[in-house]
């Protein structure tokens, strides 16, 4: 009896122990942050060395969980393998560039958390601009990055009329604004049609994300439709798109001309599979620039045969460019992907594009400001005098890769142009040459709205003639 006693009063002892062990290790741990992705530069032992203060920095708000990981896992790793293969050629004029990323998952307020804790660089090395691919973060950002003078790239997507520089001197719709894409997709239905008066008495339903990248370009349909005599219908499908049966079933009502998707994630290969089920032929639906991808067609299947969407950038792993990256990023076992499937897939060069241009807009500021690591303020300056050239293109190895593109204080888009693509079951093939937006209709609509925001925050409109 007095050992089962004394056995019970050791076992009572040795939980305790644990007890406070577990309580002190606890004690010793570190309150737990948003994630942040560690700066990618560990995985080269060359840049490992580096001292931050002579670096340039790329804050990252990605995204590679949630219903839109498929684009943030080929934007960023496109993004990322393009910075690491500058690097590994010695940088831009001796400067290499580092970055870190921070998880936002799609969500506002997490990007706004991730900027606010990425902006003032990275132990030392300057912050160059924001790329955070989400229209509502860069909304909310929008006047954050502009009071810290730190530019806000919304590669082929955010706030349209934040194109005039004049009145946002730091955010950049590189390539295509949410206002010429729409554009260029009436123009190609235009062609279609014989020509753009052809349009009149034609539907035109626009399925779009219930967000506000998706109602962006609502406005500008409207004044389309006016001109041209179309009708347009505007259909709302909630985020993330799961569910689309009543939205098809209204359409098939409607029996619309085309119907122009402008999804994202999800979305879009619920739309094809339910326009099959209520048997509308998908060759009649137009995707969006972010309905565009492998991601969005293939797990569609059959569904997806024939359908057309829009790109900047087509797919495709044989622009020089790309093959840099392959020989030394990729071969070398230093890719950013883990799915190596995505190398040359739409997202994926739509990073290496937005890599090759945020890049050049450090290098063009380099001349001016000197080879030394820049403030977001110069490297503002850089991007306001990109102007890639065919000759430059083809320096770069992107020519067919980047349309010609010229940007400036009063332009901060450059370029308005898209071609347009169809997949076959397998893969995109590339079924016209670039289809410029109508720029000169769509500026005044643009001029109009920037001048709108100028009275209302109280904002100097910049004289750009005698900047220079």
């Amino acid at each position: 009896m007095k050992l089962f006693k004394s056995l019970w009063f050791w076992l009572a002892v040795i939980a305790i122990v644990l007890l406070l062990i577990v309580l002190a290790t606890k004690k010793q741990q570190p309150k737990t942050e948003p994630q942040t992705v560690a700066n990618s530069t560990t995985a080269q032992p060359s840049d490992s060395q580096l001292s931050d203060s002579n670096a340039q920095y790329f804050p990252l708000q990605s995204y590679r969980v949630g219903p839109y990981a498929a684009a943030g896992t080929g934007f960023y790793g496109g993004f990322i393998d393009y910075l690491k293969s500058i690097n590994a050629q010695g940088g831009v004029n001796g400067v290499k560039f580092v970055w870190s990323e921070c998880e936002t998952e799609y969500v506002v307020e997490r990007g706004v958390e991730c900027y606010e804790r990425l902006k003032k660089g990275l132990n030392g090395a300057p912050a160059a601009a924001t790329n955070p691919l989400s229209v509502g973060i860069a909304y909310a950002t929008l006047e954050r990055s502009t009071q810290d003078k730190l530019p806000l790239i919304t590669i082929n997507h955010g706030r349209t009329d934040s194109t005039d520089g004049r009145v946002f001197p730091y955010v950049f719709p590189l390539q295509l604004n949410p206002y010429s894409e729409v554009s260029a997709i009436i123009n190609y239905l235009g062609e279609k049609s014989g020509s753009l008066e052809h349009l009149k008495g034609k539907k035109i339903v626009v399925l779009y994300h219930g967000s506000p990248y998706g109602k962006e370009t609502i406005p500008v349909l409207d004044i389309l439709a006016d001109k041209y005599g179309f009708e347009v219908t505007h259909i709302e499908v909630p985020h993330p798109g799961n569910e689309q049966q009543s939205q098809w079933l209204n359409i098939r009502r409607i029996q619309p001309d085309w119907v122009i998707l402008r999804g994202f994630g999800v979305m879009n290969p619920v739309a094809l599979k339910t326009a099959q089920k209520v048997g509308y032929p998908a060759k009649k639906i137009i995707g969006n620039i972010w309905s565009n991808s492998e991601e969005d067609a293939a797990p569609a299947g059959s569904a997806a045969n024939g359908f057309i969407s829009i790109t900047t950038h087509p797919s495709g792993t044989n622009f020089p460019v790309i093959q840099d990256i392959k020989r030394l990023v990729v071969d070398q076992g230093q890719s950013d992907l883990k799915d190596a499937k995505q190398f040359g897939t739409v997202n994926y060069n739509l990073g290496v594009v937005n890599g090759i241009l945020n890049v050049e807009a450090v290098r063009v500021a380099q001349e001016k400001f000197g080879h030394r690591p820049l403030t977001g303020e110069e490297v503002r300056w850089g991007f306001e005098n990109i102007n890639l050239t065919e000759d430059r293109l083809k320096q770069l190895g992107a020519l067919g890769l980047v349309q010609p593109l010229k940007l400036s204080c009063e332009d901060h888009e450059g370029g308005g142009a898209v071609r347009f693509q169809q997949w076959d079951g397998k893969e995109w093939k590339l079924i016209s040459d670039w289809v410029q937006a109508d720029r000169a209709l769509l500026r005044p609509i643009i001029e109009k709205s920037s001048e709108q925001y100028a009275k209302e925050q109280g904002i100097t409109i910049r004289d750009c003639a005698s900047e220079g």
